[in-house]
């Protein structure tokens, strides 16, 4: 998933400690050889490569995980979209690097990009894409959903404590260390990659964070992030980085995205209808400064 994980993990006994860890791990691994898009021998590849021919037979747990992406997609009323498998090979996130489209390219992309184009058939757990080009990227999601079943393998080997962290993008923080109420976390500054904007406790609680100085590229004055908007086909601007307090990694994965997308006014409406969840936006202001606007819902 093109990140490193991370899990500090306390236990009375350090053998089984270690064991639980390790299969932790090993989940992590599993996940990847999934639904990974880097990995051409991977379902999720195979799945791109054939579904804009046909409907493709896929394992249980893919496509339960894709349907729930595309609840995701619906609730966010499009603006967390696992379809912009195009747009970041388009805009040169796929592999490094970075390039502007042109506008005939960006206007043909948008035909192949939202989450309309992917058609689930539950009783034979099998998808189709409703066109050729169309191509999924779990990358805003599956990270989340990786952490979030590496903390169930813990819980099952009778790990109380520990916290878990996709490169930082999404952490987990189960029970707390020996003695502290919570795991403390740093949310880094958006402007700053050495400071801290502040720090949130977690306890059986996840920290997304979407930020445009994770991926992003300079051309003809302009700072384009690896974050897309989908239903215009271009990287997002006016936002440094969301962070997201939830109950999961995986809605915090999401969220994050979604927030970030939608801008500060239209995830006001968005995060009243969802449950324990905090959002704190990052905005840009002159002077390489910034402010911080939160929303709770």
């Amino acid at each position: 998933m093109a990140c490193a994980y991370a899990i500090v993990a306390y236990g009375d006994d350090a053998g089984e400690l270690a064991l639980g860890v390790e299969a932790a791990f090993d989940e992590v691994d599993r996940i990847d050889r999934l639904m990974s898009h880097y990995k051409p021998e991977s379902p999720l590849s195979r799945l791109n490569r054939e579904a804009g021919r046909g409907p493709v037979a896929v394992e249980p747990e893919l496509f339960d995980f894709i349907a729930e992406s595309l609840r995701y997609s619906r609730d966010s009323g499009g603006a967390f979209d696992i379809t912009v498998g195009p747009l970041m090979k388009a805009w040169g996130f796929f592999r490094g690097g970075g390039r502007v489209p042109s506008a005939q390219e960006l206007m043909e992309l948008r035909h192949r990009v939202g989450y309309g184009h992917v058609v689930l058939n539950a009783q034979d757990k099998t998808i189709r894409f409703d066109r050729p080009g169309v191509e999924l990227d779990l990358g805003g999601i599956a990270k989340g959903y990786a952490v979030d079943r590496a903390v169930a393998v813990l819980r099952r080997g009778g790990v109380a404590a520990a916290l878990v962290s996709s490169g930082g993008s999404t952490v987990f923080g189960l029970g707390a260390p020996p003695g502290q109420p919570a795991w403390e976390v740093s949310v880094q500054d958006p402007v700053d990659p050495g400071a801290a904007a502040f720090t949130v406790r977690l306890r059986d609680r996840a920290l997304s964070v979407s930020g445009s100085y994770e991926k992003s590229f300079e051309k003809d004055g302009v700072t384009y992030s690896h974050i897309m908007d989908p239903r215009t086909a271009r990287p997002v601007r006016g936002v440094l980085s969301v962070a997201v307090l939830s109950a999961t990694g995986t809605e915090g994965d999401v969220l994050d995205d979604a927030f970030f997308v939608k801008g500060v006014a239209a995830s006001q409406a968005y995060i009243e209808r969802l449950q324990a969840t905090e959002a704190f936006f990052f905005l840009p202001e002159p002077g390489e400064r910034w402010r911080m606007v939160r929303l709770k819902s």
